[in-house]
Parts: C-alpha cells; structure tokens; sequence
C-alpha cells in the first residue's frame, strides 16, 4: 500500500509540474513571431512602408511593393528579418499562427466587452483596462484612444477574442501601452477581418483569420499583422516585432526595451496533456483510497 501511494504522490507531482512549465512552443506564436507580416494568398504594399522583422505569405507566393521579393521590387523595406514566399519557413509559421489563434480563442474566463467602444477604456473615461481575456461577440471598434496598463501584472495577457471584425477609426486611434515589460503580452484574435484606418497608433498581434488592411500611416509600433487565409495590404506604414524602431515618439509605450511576447519573452499555457494527467492522476488516487477502505 505504501508502495502505491509513492507512486500516485509522485504521479501528481509530475502532473502539476507539467502544468506549471508546458509551453506552447517557444512562445505562444512559435516560429511566427519572427515576422513582422505573414499573409497567406498575399501580401501588397504601396508607399514607403518599413517592416521590423521577416516578411513571408503561404500558401500564396504573391508579394509586391517591397525590395527582396521574387520581383524585387520597392519601395517598402524590410529591416532585421528576411523575406519568404511560400517557403518551408512561412509553410510552418502559418501553421503555428493557427495553432495559436485556436489557442486564444478557446481561453476560458473572458469579460464581455461586446457593444462597447474599445476608445473609451483610458485615464479619462473608463479607466485603463489591466491584463485578462476580452470577449467581443461580433465586432469591435476603437475610436480614440486605449490603454493597456500592466501596472498590476508585468509579465500578463491581453487576449481580445473577436467574433467578427476589428475596427479602428480613422485619424484618432491609439493603443498605449503601460507599464509593461518584455514577458507581457498583447493579442487580437479576429474572426475575420482586421481593418487599422489611417493615422492609427496601434500596438498588439493581430492574428486575423481572413485579411488585415492599414491604411495610410496606420503603424503597428509593436506586434504583428498575421491573416490566416487571405491577403494582408499597406499603404505607407511601419510595423515592428520588437518595439525596436526610431520613430514611437516619447510616452507611447513603456513597456520594455525588448517588446513584448511573442516577442523575445517566453509564455507559460497550460497543455491539454498536462489537465490529462491530472486528472489520471487524481483517479487513481482515488482508486487507491477505495481499495484502502475495503482493505480496512
């Protein structure tokens, strides 16, 4: 009996071990977190758009409007990473994006922030929304300013969960981030499409399962544009992966000199195989007590 007991302890120690420290690859994005734009039937640009981090579409192979391509063509640039059209490197990028926009869609325990304004979450209104899992039924909309403050939980999540499209105003719209550091997290997971207007100061992984569109001077300044099965398309903006370009401008962001995740940090998720285990692990502890009864 003593020998079956060592055994289950040591079983369920196992089990909460493998939860505290599984992860889902690398970091929640896997090797997609080295681009800055994935697309997948293509990626467009016009203007003088500049990318900190890789560039790559899959299974499409059309990319214009950017120097290193097939075409080689300009004017948009591609800084600290490399371009790959319909490569195995793209191919397996695609593949953990969705592995991790099916992650954070099935997060359990989301707000429900449906028909409000996203704008209206900053100092002066609603406050700053703090690190959780925000839930939009359909769509969701930001007019003016968000902001994300990581005050309470440096090494956090923020998971939008979007049913539908996301949507930010034209000329006025502002993601700020807080109080951040380079284990924080930012992510939108769109049911469709993503549209960034003109002039948006926007901040966050955008894994969009159709298009993501930015328009003129719409800038990522930490984050990623990533459409799971159609086309992403710039007109003259900056996206970088790890908050390392010249231009944020003084009190946009303070959240670390190294981004954030999937930035260089690593994100703990518990794996399904991890609950298995438990669960195994609690049964037969419960086994083991029934036979201790009957045995009394």
């Amino acid at each position: 009996m003593k020998t079956l007991r060592k055994i289950v302890t040591a079983f369920l120690v196992v089990s909460v071990v493998a939860i505290g420290t599984s992860q889902a690859g690398p970091s929640v994005l896997g090797t997609a977190q080295d681009f800055a734009v994935l697309g997948a039937s293509g990626v467009t640009n016009t203007g003088t758009t500049t990318l900190y981090g890789s560039l790559g579409v899959d299974p499409g192979s059309a990319i214009s409007g950017f120097f290193g391509t097939d075409a080689n063509e300009g004017p948009g640039l591609v800084t600290g990473g490399t371009v790959h059209q319909a490569d195995a490197v793209a191919q397996q990028a695609q593949s953990d994006a969705l592995f991790a926009y099916n992650d954070l869609k099935l997060l359990l325990g989301a707000s429900d922030l449906s028909g409000t304004d996203l704008g209206d979450y900053h100092a002066g209104d609603l406050g700053a929304l703090a690190p959780g899992i925000y839930k939009f039924t359909s769509s969701a909309a930001i007019t003016g300013t968000l902001t994300l403050d990581f005050s309470s939980n440096p090494g956090g999540m923020f998971v939008f969960q979007i049913g539908s499209t996301l949507d930010t105003a034209a000329g006025n719209s502002v993601v700020n981030v807080i109080g951040g550091g380079p284990l924080s997290g930012v992510y939108w997971q769109v049911g469709t499409s993503a549209t960034l207007n003109h002039d948006t100061t926007f901040a966050g992984n955008i894994l969009a399962d159709q298009t993501i569109s930015l328009g003129d001077n719409a800038n990522i300044l930490c984050g990623r544009a990533i459409a799971l099965t159609g086309a992403v398309t710039m007109i003259d903006n900056l996206i970088s992966n790890n908050n390392t370009a010249e231009d944020f401008g003084s009190g946009r962001s303070d959240f670390g000199s190294f981004g954030f995740s999937g930035g260089n940090g690593t994100t703990v998720i518990p794996a399904p195989g991890a609950f298995l285990l438990v669960a195994i692990g609690i049964a037969s502890l419960s086994v083991f007590r029934k036979r201790a009864l009957i045995l009394k």
